[in-house]
């Protein structure tokens, strides 16, 4: 599964991570999100150890949703070093997600 990232863990998970991150922006009522979060939650499992995978819940967590423009979900944000290195807005095929990740590695 993956993790669950909050305002307050966003900056030790996310921007101090030596590793790629992957984040989910979603809440539960959106449609679309449901279809990515089983996705995300597949490559948490496939990816373990070498990347982390994260979801942020948006309706409780607004701050670091609105300081990266996150205006549509959901959004699946590709950190590495604390900097956005990938994004996809809408729902996208597992692959595409996946090479993402796969470029960083």
């Amino acid at each position: 599964m993956a993790l669950a990232i909050t305002d307050a863990t966003f900056e030790e998970v996310v921007l101090k991570s030596d590793k790629p991150v992957m984040v989910d922006f979603w809440a539960a009522w959106c449609g679309p999100c449901r279809m990515v979060g089983p996705i995300i939650d597949e490559l948490s499992t496939e990816y373990a150890g070498k990347v982390v995978i994260g979801k942020v819940d948006v309706d409780a967590n607004q701050e670091f949703a609105a300081k990266y423009g996150v205006r549509n979900i959901p959004t699946v944000l590709v950190f590495h070093n604390g900097e956005v290195v990938g994004k996809q807005v809408g729902v996208a095929p597992k692959q595409t997600y996946a090479d993402s990740l796969d470029a960083l590695l």
